[in-house]
């Protein structure tokens, strides 16, 4: 007694106590008292005990009956029969004390309940049964009915419940279930003889109607009525008992649940209830709709679709009642509510309908079918429109911009498909026309501009469906309403406007080969996507829009007027912030005309007009003058304009691409471009200003786009631009970008013989840079991925790029990389990982291309010597480090390069066996190394007698992988073009063994994922 009144006492300071400490100091009294073996005493006696009770609490009652119920959740199956007999009696006596509630209380006895006899089925071969035996004799005491209901309401739930901690494995649950199915004849006896109970009172009926739809729900979704035939079922007492719940707002929405379990597991319920759809409209639907109780509208809405889901048959023979469902299903649809779950419950069933109906090869009458459908969707696409406009009062409103609300953009996401399907079914010219009906007034008062908006959506959506059709189509409209917003003021131009302007602009971009094709459209749509440019609520479809405009462009987009307002659009983003990848968007947008301007002259000066801005934030950060004297809030100002400058350049060199056969003395843009800003660019690097991590970026991203657009045309400036990034990595080590930058280098002059020694010079500078060297755990590589992802990438480049003499001559670089990048194989950073296993792999590749080179021609390659000694040294760490890779929650995304590498190597070791390097590499080598790797795994990841399993089964596994990628290299030829890996993945797990290996570190990644406990 001591005991229990202890427990109360902590209960009750964990839920009332002021002090925090004292709640605190309660609850682990608690958790620590549920684990004790006299917790099961005292929480039975709270509950079950049939003296006065000493502790009249609900939440202390509550409080036990979750301690019974997790304790027999964890250690129930380890109660001796006595005990657990003893403990069933109880919970059967609590149930019965509880019987009028709590019902909170309750349910959590009769959870405890359920599943300590689904534990006693070592006693019990029939547990369910000993259960009902025990229900029935409650029954027949009075006032057992409550405590039976809610007994029989959660024991279906906790045999379906897979995720119950108890431990009761697929076979027996299995059984459980046929063994409650058995028993239905007799619960459904139980619930019709509840539902014809005469109650006292209304509001104890409401409760008791609820109870028995919970307790059929929990039934129907076990299958009660798979044993029932349709007909039967149609007229059983129970089904009638639920309809008739529909008409109490108590019972309403348990009744919905109930009918559309049903239709999901008895094919004939839908056409059953379908027949009562003339009562659901006019007795149900119609009274909700005047009372605008959403609620009763949105249950009813999802029941009838899912109905008119299950009798999709019906509905296409044109089916009295089917369309009456249709028409049902409308008036839901357009059902005006700040709310649109109603609408979007119905999608699902229209947009099956659709596809239905764009299929009716197989319909009997089809012409009847084809007309019922075009007007039902006409009707739907008019309820649509409506229902999908904005309301003032559902408009998000922060910080002065204004947004589509997140339930009505999600809408018009589920829409998207709907609408293009309602397109192909009435055709692309009579969807435009309900687009475009009604009497738009084209005076700046007069326009329903939230019917504009929605329709310019839809028209948008449907934009692949209209142009595929090619069918003439009139989109003067937009034109006028382009013509109307252009005309407004920026005052003028805010709030619901600017979301106006913004679904506009996407009409513009997805119709504009259409609408530019007239001339006289050109200037204005430029104008008007221009102006939207320089908003932020539009800029982004409006940068999107122009550069469509652009791809598109007409002979007028190269007069003098429009190129002058492309230069003056780019001219004033200087002056507004927009995101980077607008402003980049613009740019490319502008360039694409630009770069296409036949006369020079005036191509260079519109580049200069436009760069301008670029010249002038960049010459005033890298005068030294200036920037001394500024204060650090303008020096952030002057490196931001800078910085932006730099990207802006970069969207411009990214544009301007230059021919292979030009001559770097030819007329060039490009090249001229970059003579010009190379001495800014190059005085930049060399400035203290590369501190600021922004700024370098954005520089070394020009860089590289420079590059890539000058190609083999940079001539003299390659030294400098190598010299540039080096000096700055050296002094900034945490800029993993100038890296990738001198990627590019090597990328693109790789195989230049008068940069070889410049480029190992490269090489040696980053190997053994001080942030490189130090990366000699897999610890070091995920605190700095970006490194290890930049350095690996250049390595493989330089292998990838360079010609076999440069890789002779790196030897010793390439075996030092080589060893990092094994190291970086056990990375959890996957992008950092994956980068040195394709590394790793790239040069196995051109060591077994070197060899396969060495047997046929019957001359040992240079290369040869650098590969078998680089592979010596590390293949102990490589094979550690790829077996290590394959274990953890990250492995499964490494099976297919670790895989690749191991049949590589093996390959490898079969070519060496033949040549005089057998003595240091050969699959004897390869054998130990696998050794050593499995003897050195962490023991809580093997299972018992693993670990000598392990290397016979990989071995033999290997071997046939080595001989599967010899055999296909062997039978295709060496091609010297590929000696650089251009056809590295040609052998790769081509074979039927090279897959096995595949499947089995598979098998070995998933199956050690987690240390055993």
């Amino acid at each position: 007694m001591e005991l229990q009144f202890k427990v109360a006492q902590a209960v009750h300071i964990l839920n009332h106590d002021s002090q925090s400490c004292n709640r605190v100091a309660a609850n682990q009294w608690l958790v620590q008292f549920q684990q004790t073996d006299v917790a099961w005493e005292v929480a039975t006696s709270i509950l079950a005990s049939d003296q006065p009770p000493i502790i009249n609490d609900f939440e202390v009652e509550f409080f036990a009956a979750q301690i019974l119920k997790r304790k027999i959740q964890s250690e129930g199956c380890y109660l001796q029969i006595g005990a657990k007999d003893t403990l069933l009696n109880s919970l059967l006596l609590a149930a019965k004390r509880f019987n009028s509630g709590p019902p909170q209380l309750l349910t959590q006895i009769c959870l405890a309940l359920s599943t300590l006899i689904l534990l006693h089925s070592g006693e019990h071969s029939k547990p369910i049964e000993q259960l009902f035996y025990s229900l029935q004799n409650l029954q027949r005491q009075e006032g057992g009915n409550n405590a039976i209901l809610e007994m029989l309401t959660v024991l279906p739930e906790v045999v379906e419940d897979q995720t119950n901690s108890c431990s009761i494995n697929s076979s027996r649950r299995s059984e459980y279930q046929q063994e409650l199915l058995s028993c239905t004849s007799m619960v459904l006896q139980f619930l019709l003889q509840q539902s014809e109970n005469i109650v006292d009172s209304s509001i104890h009926l409401k409760e008791r109607d609820r109870k028995i739809l919970r307790c059929l729900l929990s039934w129907v979704r076990v299958g009660c009525f798979s044993k029932v035939p349709i007909d039967s079922l149609s007229t059983h007492p129970l089904l009638n008992f639920v309809f008739n719940s529909l008409q109490a707002p108590l019972s309403f929405d348990l009744a919905i649940e109930v009918l559309v379990e049903l239709m999901g597991r008895h094919e004939g319920v839908s056409q059953v209830l379908l027949c009562r759809v003339g009562f659901i409209k006019e007795v149900l639907l119609c009274p909700a709709l005047t009372n605008g109780d959403e609620k009763m509208i949105g249950g009813l809405a999802r029941l009838m679709s899912e109905i008119g889901q299950a009798a999709l048959c019906l509905i296409v023979e044109t089916n009295a009642e089917g369309l009456l469902l249709a028409d049902a299903l409308l008036s839901c649809v357009a059902y005006p509510t700040e709310a649109w779950e109603i609408a979007d419950s119905t999608l699902q069933f229209c947009l099956t309908s659709s596809i239905l109906a764009l299929n009716l090869d197989s319909v009997s009458n089809r012409k009847v079918a084809e007309d019922t459908f075009f007007s039902v969707f006409s009707a739907l696409l008019d309820a649509l429109l409506l229902r999908a406009q904005v309301n003032d009062s559902t408009l998000n409103i922060k910080k002065g911009t204004v947004e589509l609300p997140d339930g009505l953009s999600q809408f018009r996401i589920n829409l998207v498909e709907l609408f293009v399907d309602i397109c192909q079914l009435l055709r692309s010219s009579t969807f435009i026309q309900k687009i475009f009906v009604g009497d738009w007034s084209f005076s700046m008062l007069q326009i329903p501009w939230k019917e504009v908006e929605v329709r310019m959506f839809a028209l948008n959506v449907v934009a692949d469906v209209v142009l595929c059709e090619c069918q003439a189509f009139d989109l003067s409209m937009v034109m006028n309403l382009i013509a109307v917003l252009s005309t407004r003021t920026p005052d003028e131009l805010i709030g619901f406007m600017l979301i106006v302007y913004r679904s506009l602009a996407e009409v513009v971009g997805s119709y504009s080969k259409c609408l530019s094709t007239c001339q006289s459209n050109v200037r204005p749509l430029l104008l008007f996507l221009a102006g939207g440019i320089l908003e932020p609520l539009s800029s982004n479809a409006c940068a999107s829009a122009l550069h469509k405009l652009c791809e598109d462009a007409s002979a007028e987009m190269y007069e003098p007027s429009s190129l002058e307002i492309l230069i003056w659009l780019g001219e004033e983003l200087k002056k507004k912030h927009l995101p980077l990848e607008c402003e980049e968007e613009v740019i490319g947008a502008i360039i694409l005309i630009v770069s296409n301007v036949p006369n020079k002259e005036i191509k260079i000066n519109l580049l200069t007009k436009l760069l301008s801005s670029t010249y002038e934030a960049i010459g005033e950060l890298i005068d030294e003058e200036k920037s001394s004297i500024l204060n650090p809030a303008n020096y952030t100002l002057v490196v931001g304009a800078a910085t932006r400058g730099l990207h802006r350049m970069a969207s411009v060199f990214s544009h301007l691409a230059v021919p292979l056969s030009t001559s770097p003395t030819s007329d060039n843009t490009s090249l001229a471009l970059l003579g010009v800003f190379w001495p800014m660019l190059e005085k930049l690097f060399r400035s203290k200003h590369m501190e600021n991590g922004s700024l370098s970026l954005a520089a070394c991203k020009t860089l590289s786009q420079a590059i890539l657009s000058s190609g083999q045309h940079l001539g003299t400036l390659l030294p400098k631009a190598l010299d540039c990034l080096l000096s700055n990595f050296i002094l900034f080590q945490n800029h993993d970008w100038y890296i990738r930058a001198a990627s590019v280098v090597i990328k693109e002059f790789g195989g230049n013989e008068e940069y070889r020694t410049l480029f190992i010079s490269t090489f040696e500078r980053f190997t053994y840079a001080a942030s490189v060297m130090a990366i000699n755990s897999s610890y070091i590589c995920d605190q700095e991925p970006d490194l290890v992802e930049a350095y690996t990438n250049f390595a493989f480049t330089f292998v990838r790029s360079s010609p076999k003499e440069v890789l002779v001559a790196s030897g010793s670089l390439l075996e030092v990389s080589f060893q990092k990048a094994t190291i970086c194989c056990t990375a959890m950073h996957r992008g950092a990982a994956l980068s040195a296993m394709a590394y790793i792999s790239c040069f196995l590749e051109i060591g077994l291309l070197s060899l396969f080179r060495s047997l046929s021609c019957g001359l040992e390659e240079p290369f040869d010597v650098v590969a078998v000694r680089v592979l010596s040294c590390s293949g102990e760490g490589l094979i550690s480090n790829m077996v290590y890779a394959l274990l953890g929650i990250s492995a499964m995304s490494r099976v297919h390069k670790c895989a690749t590498i191991l049949q590589q190597l093996g390959a490898i070791c079969s070519l060496t066996e033949r040549t005089v390097w057998k003595a240091i590499l050969s699959w004897e080598s390869l054998h130990g190394w696998l050794l050593v790797a499995v003897q050195g795994l962490p023991k809580e990841y093997l299972r018992q007698g693993e670990a000598g399993t392990l290397v016979p089964i990989w071995m033999k596994a290997l071997g046939g992988a080595a001989r599967d990628y010899v055999e296909a290299r062997s039978g295709g030829g060496v091609d010297e073009s590929n000696y650089n890996g251009g056809g590295a993945a040609a052998a790769h797990m081509q074979g039927k063994r090279g897959k096995l290996l595949k499947l089995l570190l598979r098998d070995f990644a998933e199956t050690h994922r987690n240390p055993r406990p």
